[in-house]
């Protein structure tokens, strides 16, 4: 009675010792210590080479180490994708087998004994030596960073591809596409001088199309006063001059402003301690245009012995081309004189007294427009050949409508064509072509991401917005409008004309700060 269940319990154990012996499978060896699974899938240390003897009928215990379950025991249907051994693991996906050396003979079907050492899976080819299993999603993220070196050799070669790259004012601006703002921002890796193909022929031929446009558009409405009939010239005149002021307005606001902001806002100049940088260089240009003009104003009343107050005067014999009516013949030698010196569109007429003081508004229009000038022909010269078409289309009609509202406002000054309004015809007409000129010297060591760069060209292009607000608002569309302008009281049909004019040139100006 007593012995039965004593033997039963040796037996039971007995065979729970020979079963667990046996059901250890696919065992391996990782340096010294072989590894085998045991019956719950657990890799297990078993024996290491030193302690098993060549009569060891099963496996020593020693202590075993931490495990890791494998992720599959085998991976099977192993085929090639080009040099590359691709087999389906057990949860039926696609693994990459790394393989240290291309396979020369015919290509294992299977590869067994499949276990995990940390985050890594290893299985065994037919030799029994280790192959990694790698996932189809690692096996492409390392392709991924294989190929980011000559991926990036590949953008810098076809222009800058791999990168987002932007023109304002011809100056290219790149965020990196590879890395954070902040870590391109610290390493000022696309700060540099950025070398790219030029097409040299190219630049200089299209440096006489802006010579070309630049001239005709200046010339032009100087040349319109000269035209015999009064009535076309009138309204020409009125549609040009309310045109260019409409261009001004939007060159100094959507161009020039805008332009001054970016240069201010690039991160290679890093922050700026005080943020409204541009719009106080713009009040700044704003105040200098006022004071030249208010001390030109003092300085030739006080030569003239005048008070300075700007006086419209009728000249003898004109007729007025509003009510028909003749204003009084009699009149001082004073006002005769003053009367002989006025001129509308190529005739003694009434509505303006062009004197002095209507010069220094034209003169400081002038310098604010050749100091952008200078810097737009710069700026088309240095783009890269892919954006330069486009650029140079833009610019081509930017100073022709540019050229059209400085011609206006210099066609009606009281003085003949030679020499001054020759002088400031000619000065328009070769500026931006010499900022070309300057483009080309410098083509391959101009860095518009350079700090004292950005510096400069934002300065300059907040000034002359600064300059051309003031112009525009005050002395083209308050004057022409408001103040003692022939629009102040003209018929429906002039101010319409007028009217149209103006948000025609606002308008098709802001629409190419696009581009420009």
């Amino acid at each position: 009675m007593f012995r039965r269940p004593v033997i039963a319990a040796l037996l039971a154990v007995g065979l729970s010792v020979v079963q667990s012996q046996e059901s250890y499978s696919d065992c391996h060896s990782h340096g010294t210590v072989e590894y085998c699974f045991g019956p719950d899938g657990e890799e297990t240390a078993i024996s290491t080479h030193s302690s098993v003897s060549s009569t060891t009928d099963g496996p020593a215990a020693v202590a075993a180490s931490t495990t890791t379950s494998a992720q599959t025991s085998s991976v099977t249907g192993c085929h090639s994708h080009g040099s590359d051994v691709y087999c389906i693991d057990g949860a039926g996906e696609e693994v990459l087998v790394s393989l240290t050396a291309t396979p020369t003979g015919e290509l294992p079907a299977e590869y067994t004994g499949c276990h995990s050492h940390g985050d890594e899976t290893f299985c065994l080819d037919p030799d029994g030596n280790e192959v990694e299993i790698v996932s189809e999603a690692a096996a492409s993220e390392e392709d991924h960073e294989g190929h980011s070196h000559s991926d990036e050799d590949h953008a810098e070669s076809a222009g800058d591809a791999g990168e987002n790259c932007h023109f304002h004012a011809g100056v290219e601006h790149c965020v990196g596409s590879g890395a954070s703002e902040s870590e391109e921002s610290a390493e000022g890796s696309h700060c540099g001088i950025r070398q790219r193909d030029y097409d040299i022929g190219l630049r200089v031929g299209t440096l006489f199309v802006v010579l070309a446009g630049s001239a005709i558009s200046v010339g032009l409405p100087i040349l319109f006063t000269k035209l015999p009939f009064k009535r076309i010239n009138d309204v020409a005149m009125t549609i040009v001059r309310q045109f260019g002021t409409g261009v001004i307005i939007a060159t100094g606001y959507v161009h020039l402003y805008t332009h001054a902001s970016l240069m201010f806002t690039n991160e290679c100049l890093g922050e700026l301690d005080y943020e409204p940088t541009t719009s106080a260089i713009v009040m700044a240009g704003i105040f200098l245009a006022f004071l030249t003009e208010y001390i030109g104003h003092r300085v030739i009343a006080a030569h003239s012995g005048q008070k300075g107050s700007r006086t419209t005067v009728p000249h003898p014999g004109s007729v007025d081309s509003e009510s028909g009516v003749k204003p009084p013949s009699g009149t001082s030698s004073q006002d005769h004189e003053q009367g002989a010196t006025v001129a509308h569109f190529g005739h003694h007429h009434h509505d303006i007294h062009y004197d002095p003081y209507d010069k220094l508004p034209v003169y400081v229009m002038e310098a604010g427009v050749l100091f952008h000038s200078i810097l737009i022909g710069l700026t088309l010269v240095v783009a890269g050949d892919s954006f330069y078409r486009t650029l140079l289309v833009v610019i081509v009609f930017h100073q022709f409508f540019e050229g059209l509202a400085l011609g206006s406002r210099i066609a009606l000054l009281p003085e003949p064509i030679f020499p001054n309004k020759l002088i400031m015809g000619l000065a328009y007409a070769i500026i931006t072509p010499l900022g070309m000129a300057i483009g080309l010297g410098v083509l391959h060591t101009f860095n518009g991401n350079d700090r004292s760069t950005i510096i400069a060209i934002g300065t300059l292009d907040a000034l002359s917005a600064g300059i051309l607000m003031w112009i525009g608002l005050v002395e083209m569309w308050a004057r022409d409008w408001i103040l003692d302008g022939d629009l102040k009281n003209a018929s429906p049909g002039k101010v319409a004309i007028g009217g149209t004019s103006l948000i025609a040139g606002l308008v098709l100006m802001s629409l190419l700060g696009k581009w420009a």
